[in-house]
């Protein structure tokens, strides 16, 4: 299997997505996370930017990376400045990485414009700048910005660039799409071109998403001879995005036959785009590829009729070489088949009396405005009570929320709880920022010495919708809370004409189905 080595910049290029800031600490334990996933090199930051980027580099040695190199980012030098004096150049040097990347120009409309030079002139700036990295020991990777579209205008002249900094001996030239323009087969005639002008050179590739063709432009550029893809985990970046290295590995590895990260690590997809979401404070694309929590949700029953009898006639891949796994939906357009197949976690799938009672039951609650799709732990429920498996952890005696306005604008939000857990009865009062925040927060308050393993589940997502708006203030709410713990994630249901009520609902189901869960363990 050919090697393709796999560049991530998530640390610097995904910090310019809209709405994303990693702290110092984040960054760290994302750089560890790369590591174990098996990619070839972590870009850690622009070492000039600001003094969080130069301490994320101090810290490094203490993270114990096993595997990848981490590079340092930068800018060639500046065209009034010698290379030696160039503050991005010396803040490479000071990051004490072994590896720089430094981006350079290479349209002509960028060098007069945006550099303000001459052609000729920004020929020795990028020769001159990777000729000293060179020389102090420093494996180089230059970033040929705005490539493509540079190309398009003069190929004569992006192509003198790639030879100057091929002459200074770069380790990898890598061929950037920077506006995101581009189409496959652009990328592929141009990449193609560039492999046959520099045989032996190491070429990347580099491409954003604002045509929506980032992970195919990629994947263009490595047919034509690229040997290096830089991306991101889940795509986040400036704009409409980076490529999206959770895509990119899957398809290289598991499509194209290449060596990118191990066949076992390649399982840990679905792990480290969840993390990278979670640790982002970003919410998870559903539909995303191979490693979305719907990218192997089945609700049509006809497929999943299909996919009980052979698991490969509506699915590319098995869901678990990738560490996600298959999903039915249930809903009121289910057949027997989605609740069929729903029970065979539960080993009874051949229970086709239970499946219809389940059925109708679903049937029945959709019709007073539930939904099971995004609540698989409230269907997982269902089941047991329906069963006459289910015995609660817990009963409710009473619950009860306050909201008090203070003059000084001021809101306070107190919940009390009153619970009977096998003969014992607890009493407690929670504080919140709202009135879920509160139940939530006296519920496990009430619940955590009885169960330890409470303290590692989270709600993570709150969402609400009318069922039936006609009704105005009367009208039914759905609520769905996601919630999670180290393990897994999963999503429950409620359903009332009083929201605070259907939150109770959807927030005793998430707690129930975290305790049968911890117990089954």
């Amino acid at each position: 299997m050919e090697k393709v080595s796999i560049y991530d910049t998530t640390l610097r290029d995904g910090m310019q997505a809209e709405g994303v800031s990693f702290s110092l600490e984040d960054k760290l334990a994302i750089a560890r996370a790369l590591d174990d996933l098996g990619v070839d090199y972590i870009e850690g930051g622009y070492a000039a930017s600001n003094d969080k980027e130069m301490q994320f580099f101090q810290r490094l040695p203490e993270q114990g990376l096993k595997h990848a190199k981490v590079a340092a980012f930068g800018n060639t030098r500046r065209a009034d400045t010698r290379v030696e004096d160039d503050l991005s150049i010396r803040s490479m040097l000071a990051s004490n990485t072994t590896v720089a990347t430094m981006v350079g120009k290479a349209s002509e409309m960028h060098v007069i414009h945006v550099l303000g030079c001459s052609l000729d002139d920004n020929l020795t700036i990028c020769a001159d700048s990777v000729s000293y990295m060179k020389q102090k020991g420093i494996e180089t990777i230059f970033d040929a910005e705005h490539f493509f579209d540079g190309y398009k205008a003069n190929p004569e002249y992006t192509l003198k660039v790639l030879t100057a900094v091929a002459e200074a001996r770069a380790d990898v030239i890598v061929l950037c799409d920077t506006n995101g323009g581009c189409l496959p087969d652009e990328v592929y005639a141009i990449t193609q071109a560039v492999c046959r002008h520099l045989p032996g050179a190491e070429i990347g590739i580099h491409t954003h998403n604002d045509t929506d063709c980032a992970v195919a432009n990629t994947l263009a550029g490595v047919r034509a001879g690229a040997r290096q893809v830089q991306g991101t985990i889940n795509g986040i970046g400036e704009r409409c995005g980076n490529a999206n290295l959770c895509s990119i590995m899957a398809n290289l590895a598991l499509k194209m036959g290449y060596q990118v990260i191990t066949p076992e690590k390649i399982q840990g997809l679905t792990e480290i785009s969840r993390y990278i979401f979670e640790i982002g404070n970003l919410s998870p694309v559903g539909q995303m590829p191979y490693v979305g929590h719907s990218a192997f949700a089945h609700k049509a029953g006809l497929h999943v009729n299909a996919l009980r009898k052979a698991k490969g006639s509506y699915e590319h891949i098995d869901p678990d070489t990738v560490g996600n796994e298959r999903r039915f939906l249930i809903s009121e357009l289910s057949g027997k088949s989605n609740v069929l197949a729903a029970l065979e976690k539960t080993q009874v799938a051949q229970d086709k009396v239970l499946a219809q009672k389940v059925l109708q039951r679903v049937q029945d609650l959709e019709n007073e405005g539930y939904q099971f799709e995004a609540a698989d732990a409230s269907f997982d429920l269902l089941v047991k009570k329906e069963m006459g498996t289910f015995v609660p952890s817990f009963d409710l005696i009473k619950y009860h929320v306050n909201v008090e306005e203070r003059g000084t604008g001021d809101t306070i939000t107190e919940a009390t709880v009153k619970l009977r857990v096998g003969d014992e009865i607890e009493h407690v009062v929670g504080e919140g920022d709202g009135p879920v925040n509160a139940l939530d927060a006296a519920l496990r308050k009430s619940l955590i010495q009885f169960y330890p393993g409470i303290k590692d589940m989270h709600l993570f997502d709150y969402k609400v919708r009318v069922v039936n708006a006609r009704e105005g203030t009367a009208a039914r709410v759905r609520v769905i809370i996601e919630s999670r713990d180290k393990t897994s994630t999963w999503g429950t249901v409620g359903v009332s004409e009083n929201i605070i009520q259907a939150s109770w609902l959807a927030l005793v189901d998430s707690v129930e189905y975290k305790l049968n869960k911890d117990a089954r363990e």
